[in-house]
């Protein structure tokens, strides 16, 4: 499996290349930590990942996969570039804590990483231009 790293990712000029090298192809339903679960909730109610959580959100500025211009204005989330799992949280592997191994995104584009569906990213706005809704102004 290849490590991907936050210097890699924003050595990355587009949004798209950004997914396309965090993309998993996971499958829907396709269990994760099963009975365990509670393994990974208490992980994410610890004081030392709610600080490191802290501290990604303000490295990348609350950017969508850290790019500027794609301010995520809901909740954040902080995706595991490495997916982690019950032997990484008993273990204390480097890739829970490690910024190198973290990236903010948008819900969308999380499930658009685990899924490899690239249909769930937000797209650009349209840019707009005078009388471009009417069929008879053009």
């Amino acid at each position: 499996m290849k490590i991907r790293t936050y210097s890699e990712l924003i050595a990355l000029p587009t949004f798209e290349e950004r997914y396309r090298y965090l993309k998993l192809d996971g499958t829907v339903g396709q269990e994760t930590f099963g009975f365990d679960r509670y393994m990974n909730q208490q992980f994410y109610q610890s004081q030392e990942w709610r600080s490191i959580r802290d501290a990604v959100i303000i490295r990348d500025n609350a950017c969508d996969l850290a790019l500027p211009g794609y301010d995520i204005f809901g909740k954040v989330l902080i995706h595991h570039m490495n997916p982690i799992s019950m032997d990484d949280i008993k273990r204390r592997s480097e890739f829970l804590l490690n910024p190198e191994y973290l990236i903010c995104v948008t819900h969308r584009t999380h499930q658009a990483i685990h899924y490899g569906d690239e249909n769930l990213l937000s797209k650009e706005p349209v840019e707009r231009t005078k009388n471009d809704t009417c069929p008879w102004r053009h």
